[in-house]
Order: structure tokens, then C-alpha cells, then sequence
């Protein structure tokens, strides 16, 4: 299918943390180690990957694989968080073309990758909102720091934290992600008090306008090439994250 960007200048700072290279450099550091990685990346580092994974169902990927180590990239919070979730010690190895220390016990291998807007949310800012807000639910992306998501009282997914705030009735929340993201929720529980943080935007997803969208559509612009030898490695390993449910 075409695919358009409708900005040359929109990125993300997560997907840019890695390149197809590092992981193939991580499967020569850790031979037969399968490799999990975030939908937040380009197709060429999900054509190296065993299988993908969302920030909603990364725990049930990592379980499915029933191996006791695993290769978890890009994101460093979302690995540890998940390595948390699964009882699995987690190690963020360096570029160096060497093996692991055999002397160190590790099932999980990450990497310094982070979101460049949940990294900059703080144990302080949960402490200053709980003393303006005593009652308040505070829910964290899995992005964020797992010291940030240990602070909070609920961490999930975007659609699930949706779902929490649906069956669910504080007299405020407090949600710990990109702002427009937040927007997004509110609008979904208007008879409910959001509380965001919205100093912490992200300049990639704000590079995207309906303006610059519609001329994408009318020029037919900013066309996504990827290669079919690409393509097809990184459709499969989406479709094995797909096939699990």
C-alpha cells in the first residue's frame, strides 16, 4: 500500500535510538537470543526482529516465547518495565562487538533507547500533583521511568487507559502522556476531570498538521519506500505479535 508522511521533518526520537545494524550487532553479542521489539520503530529494525510488540500486550510477547532470555528494544523504560512484570533481570549491553560477561545473570537485554517526552516525567511531579490533589488517580504510560510507573496508581496503554477511566469514577486523573495524547482521552470522558502535564509535548507528532496533511493527499507527496526484501521480514514479525491476540 502507499503510505505519505505529510512532514519530511516528523520523526521520533525512539524509532532514531536504532538502526538495523545494533540488532544485528545484538544477535552476534547474544547468539540464538530471540528479539522483541517495540512498534515504535523503522521497518528495517522490525525486519531484524523475531517479533513485535505494543506498549499494551509487550508482557504477553515476551511470555510467548518461553525462552529465558530475551532481546527487548528500543525503548530502556518499557524493558524494564516489562522485565519487572515478567521476573526477568535486565542488562543494557554497550555497542562493543563482545559478548556478554558470563558471570552475569540476566534474562532480559534492552537498550538506552527512550521516548523524549514520557522520559521526562518525575517521581517530584507525582508528588507535587498528590499534594495539590489528594484523591487523585494517576495513570503512566509504560514509557515512562519504571521509578515514574512504581509512583503511579495505574500503568497501561493508551486504549487501556481509556478503558480504566470508562469503569472507573475519581474526582480527578492524571495522565502521564503526550499531552495531544491526553486531549484524546479527555474528549472520550468529558463528564471527567483530566490533569496533564503540558509542558512535556512532542516536537515529532506537532511537526504533523491537517494542513500539511491535506497536501500530502493532494499532491500525492512524501511517499514511505521501503524495500520488498524489508517489507516482508518486517510484516512477519508483526503478524507472529498479531497471531498471539
Amino acid at each position: 500500500k502507499k503510505v505519505l508522511v505529510p512532514s519530511e521533518k516528523a520523526g521520533c526520537s525512539l524509532a532514531s535510538s536504532i538502526t538495523a545494524e545494533d540488532v544485528r550487532q545484538l544477535r552476534v553479542q547474544f547468539p540464538g537470543v530471540p528479539v522483541v521489539t517495540y512498534v515504535n520503530t523503522y521497518a528495517d529494525v522490525k525486519a531484524e526482529s523475531d517479533i513485535c510488540c505494543t506498549s499494551g500486550n509487550a508482557k504477553a510477547v515476551v511470555e510467548s516465547l518461553e525462552s529465558e532470555t530475551v532481546i527487548f528494544l528500543p525503548d530502556e523504560y518499557l524493558a524494564g518495565n516489562v522485565a519487572k512484570e515478567t521476573g526477568k533481570h535486565i542488562i543494557f549491553p554497550s555497542k562493543l562487538k563482545t559478548g556478554a560477561d558470563p558471570n552475569l545473570d540476566y534474562q532480559m537485554i534492552g537498550w538506552h533507547g527512550r521516548c523524549e517526552v514520557h522520559e521526562q516525567f518525575t517521581v517530584k511531579d507525582i508528588e507535587d500533583i498528590r499534594a495539590q490533589y489528594p484523591e487523585v488517580v494517576i495513570l503512566a504510560h509504560p514509557e515512562c521511568s519504571p521509578e515514574v510507573v512504581d509512583a503511579s496508581d495505574y500503568s497501561a496503554s493508551t486504549t487501556a487507559m481509556i478503558h480504566y477511566i470508562e469503569q472507573t469514577n475519581a474526582p480527578n486523573y492524571l495522565l502521564l502522556t503526550e499531552c495531544a495524547m491526553g486531549d484524546n482521552i479527555a474528549a472520550a470522558n468529558p463528564e471527567k476531570e483530566m490533569l496533564r502535564l503540558c509542558r512535556v509535548r512532542c516536537p515529532h507528532m506537532n511537526e504533523i498538521t491537517l494542513e500539511d496533511t491535506l497536501a500530502a493527499l493532494q499532491k500525492d507527496q512524501y511517499v514511505i519506500e521501503v524495500s520488498e526484501d524489508i517489507r516482508l521480514r518486517a510484516a512477519k514479525a508483526v503478524e507472529r505479535m498479531i497471531a498471539i491476540g
